[in-house]
Order: structure tokens, then C-alpha cells, then sequence
């Protein structure tokens, strides 16, 4: 949904084809394609019936796209990917939201609710086991806050049953939209309430890994140089450019978080699967408490640079440093609540538990959860690549990011700018200010709560006692 949610939903889409074509050499339809894809005869005119079985005809990505400014995702449409999205699961306007959250959730949101409806059905219609729906937005906008929220509302009343895990990305303090607090804030309210996960993003936490794999690649090190044709080279074969092109490739890291660990189990086999329901089960003991961290590792595989394999040991301490978290934030050194480990590639189960028992006594559980670990090992691995690990943490340290957001809120909220803009759309009033940053504040005090535990002893559960 918004600007921002299709450009990086381009990118997921592009690198899910390319990891594919690596991996089914054969061109056959197979279960691994289905859970992304569609298989579509178009012989017989428009849309024709779905294939199952046999080799691929037209593949038509599972997938709703929402803006309401055409750009993006005519841009999509003109791209090598035009063919990949049915032009009937679309949804454009033509004059934006004006990065104003009461115009896309109040306004545009009654606007299209019945054609966004019809349109998520008819997709989900044609899935024969639906695990859960992705929303990917960022909340500094007024279409990716207001409407993707909106959406998520939407989800939540038609399909209750269903998971609804979102990737959000939040706006940095040198963000270029002025009013991206009122609507990050507005939206984390939606969030709090609606959303079964939320996997935060930050830009600030991505500009730095930019910055670290361009310093790799300068180094010096034997062969360490961009791949060409790899997953983050352009469709067009050209050699990708980290300055010149460094939003390509922050919108690249992103769906590698779906892609390259998340969504493996849907895809690939594996000896520990865990599907996306097991994680919210496992790692949301809290409804509220549902953001979790999430970390890339080795880094070098978000670019595909030709440089030796670390020790894998190495990649599991990297997991949790600070400079490998996709939002700004040190996770070791704040509370868990729970974890989880996803690894492709050549690893074996016990690479994975001796890295927990060494990781263990660094890391600050809850007194009541010590054991909060759950593991997933996927064989396929990353496309070049032997082995890679996606840690998601359900980690306190995401409270200085709600803490930032709720200054920069009050910095505008305190002199009422800019309020006009939004009360002057109809159902919006400035009751749902004081609701949304009410709301923030209980989450920070919830977190805060948590962390007055850190450092509590260990609680074992007490025994059964036997009356004799």
C-alpha cells in the first residue's frame, strides 16, 4: 500500500522470481511456486483457469496493489515485471493522500472499501490454504499510514481467522515529510489494535548497512566485488551502483527480510519448518506486545559480494550486535521476551543449539521465559550463497524507537500545527489525537514495565505436591 509499499513490493516480487528461476531449473509449476504464484492458461481468453500441475504458463502474483497515486505502480507496469501482476487486482487514484493520514484512512479508505474487499477475496479465493496476509507500507506517508491501516481493518473484520503479519517502515528524524509524526503515531494506534505481527523498519538502520557493505566491497579484500547477474543487480543486467542507486537497494534489503528466512517454510522443505503462525505464537505472549526485531546475517548476502564465508558461529553472534538490526536498536542489552532463529542453507540442528547455549549467558531473558527459543532450518540456501540466519526478537529495545516518535509527535502537537490539515476531513477529530498518542504511551509504560524485570532470578514452576 502507498509509495513506498509498492516499490519495495516490486523488489520482493523481482527477487522471489530470480531465487526461483535459481532453484527450478526444470520451468515446472511446484508447490514451491504456488504458495507465491498463480499458474495461469490465458489460451482461452481473458484470465482462463488456474494450472496446477505441469510446466508454467503465465504466473500471476498473489498480491493486491494500492496507491493512490498512479506513478509507482504504473511505473510496475511498464517494468519487466508488468506481466507478473493481473491488472484486475489494482487499485490506483490519481491525487495522492498529500502525506496526510485522516485523507487516506477516513477519506479514501470509505472511498474504496468496497472495491478493496472484493478484490482481497477474489485473491484469496484462489489460494487453496490460506497461512496469512502481508501488508508492506511506510508510516510516514499519508496513503501507506491511512489506507494501509485502513486495510488492515479491513482484514481483520473479513477474514478474522487469518494472521495478519505487517512490515512497516518508519520515518528517520531527517525524514522529509513534516507531518510523518501525526501519522506514524496515528497509525501505530491502528497497529496496536488490528496487527497479529509488526516487523519495524527504520531507513537510518539501512543507510548503515549501506555503508558498511560499500566499505567491504572498498576493502581491499580478494574477490570481494558485486556479483553480476545476482539478485541485486537490475533486471536489465547493469552492474548495481551503491551511491548512485542507494534507494534501490535499501528497498532490496527489505523484502530480503520476507524472503530470505520468513516466508521459507511456504516455499522450501527443510528438516525444523515453522510456518508464520508458529511465529506469532511463539514470540507474541502479549497481544499488544507483537514488534518484533529482526536481523540480517552475514551482511554480505543482503549484496551478494564475492567474499569468503564467515564462520558460521560468527553469524550467530552477529544476529545480536547492533549493527546488524534493521531498526536502530542494541537487543542484547535490553530484555527478551522471546527469539527466534530461521536458518537456510548448510546447517545442521546441532550448529543451532551449541550457538544458543554459547549465546545464552549474554543475553537477558525474561525471568519467566529462559527458554524462549524457537528454531526453524530451511536446506535450500540463499541463491550464491552457503548459509544465512534471520533472527526475530521480541525484544524491549524497540521502546527507544516508540520513544522518538512520540517527542517528534509532541514537538508538533504541543503548538496544534498542522491540525487543520487533518480535521477538516470528515470523521476526523482531535479526540483521535490524544487516543493515538494515549494508546503510544501505554506501549512505551508496557515496555518499561518489562524492563523494571531485568536482572529478576530465575522462576521455575513450582511442582505438583502429592498428597500421600
Amino acid at each position: 500500500v502507498g509509495q513506498c509499499g509498492n516499490q519495495v513490493g516490486c523488489r520482493f516480487w523481482d527477487l522471489a522470481l530470480r531465487e526461483h528461476a535459481a532453484v527450478n531449473k526444470k520451468g515446472i509449476y511446484d508447490e514451491a511456486l504456488s504458495s507465491f504464484f498463480r499458474n495461469v492458461d490465458t489460451r482461452s481468453g481473458g484470465d482462463g483457469p488456474d494450472i496446477y500441475k505441469g510446466k508454467i504458463c503465465s504466473l500471476k502474483a498473489r498480491a493486491l496493489l494500492i496507491d493512490m497515486e498512479e506513478g509507482v505502480v504504473n511505473e510496475i507496469l511498464q517494468g519487466p515485471l508488468r506481466d507478473v501482476f493481473d491488472s484486475k487486482q489494482l487499485i490506483t487514484d490519481v491525487s495522492g493522500s498529500g502525506n496526510n493520514w485522516a485523507v487516506g484512512h477516513k477519506l479514501y479508505g470509505y472511498q474504496y472499501q468496497e472495491d478493496i474487499v472484493e478484490k482481497l477475496r477474489r485473491t484469496a479465493e484462489h489460494c487453496d490454504c490460506l497461512q496469512c496476509f502481508f501488508i508492506i507500507h511506510s508510516m510516514g506517508g499519508g496513503t501507506g499510514s491511512g489506507l494501509g491501516t485502513f486495510v488492515l481493518n479491513l482484514l481483520e473484520d473479513e477474514f478474522p481467522e487469518v494472521y495478519r503479519f505487517v512490515t512497516s517502515v518508519y520515518p528517520s528524524g531527517e525524514d522529509d515529510v513534516i507531518t510523518s509524526p501525526y501519522n506514524s503515531v496515528l497509525a501505530m494506534k491502528e497497529l496496536n489494535e488490528h496487527a497479529d505481527c509488526v516487523l519495524p523498519i527504520e531507513n537510518e538502520s539501512l543507510f548503515d548497512i549501506v555503508n558498511k557493505i560499500h566499505q567491504m566491497i572498498n576493502s581491499g579484500k580478494l574477490g570481494s566485488t558485486v556479483k553480476q547477474n545476482s539478485l541485486v543487480t537490475s533486471s536489465a543486467g547493469r552492474r548495481f551502483a551503491f551511491l548512485g542507486q542507494l534507494y534501490y537497494f535499501i528497498n532490496t534489503i527489505r523484502p530480503l527480510l520476507l524472503l530470505n528466512c520468513l516466508l521459507l517454510s511456504a516455499r522450501f522443505e527443510g528438516s525444523l519448518n515453522m510456518d508464520l503462525n508458529e511465529i506469532s505464537m511463539n514470540l507474541v505472549p502479549f497481544p499488544r506486545l507483537h514488534y518484533l526485531v529482526s536481523s540480517l546475517t552475514p551482511l554480505y548476502t543482503l549484496a551478494d559480494v564475492n567474499v569468503p564465508s564467515r564462520r558460521l558461529d560468527q553469524m550467530f553472534s552477529d544476529a545480536f550486535s547492533r549493527d546488524h538490526q534493521l531498526i536502530q536498536a542494541d537487543p542484547k542489552h535490553s530484555l527478551y521476551l522471546a527469539c527466534a532463529l530461521l536458518v537456510r542453507g548448510n546447517v545442521q540442528v546441532s550448529d543451532l543449539r551449541r550457538n544458543i547455549e554459547r549465546l545464552k549467558p549474554s543475553l537477558h531473558f525474561v525471568s519467566w521465559n529462559q527458554e524462549g527459543w524457537k528454531t526453524g532450518l530451511c536446506s535450500v540456501p540463499p541463491v550464491g550463497h552457503s548459509h544465512s540466519l534471520l533472527a526475530l526478537a521480541n525484544n524491549t529495545c524497540v521502546k527507544p524507537t516508540f520513544i522518538e516518535l512520540r517527542e517528534r509527535f509532541m514537538k508538533l502537537y504541543k503548538k496544534k500545527a498542522h491540525l487543520h490539515h487533518y480535521l477538516h476531513i470528515d470523521g476526523m477529530e482531535q479526540s483521535c489525537f490524544s487516543e493515538a498518542i494515549s494508546s503510544l504511551s501505554d506501549l512505551i509504560e508496557e515496555y518499561n514495565e518489562l524492563d523494571a524485570t531485568k536482572g529478576w532470578p530465575r522462576t521455575d514452576p513450582s511442582r505438583l505436591k502429592i498428597a500421600v
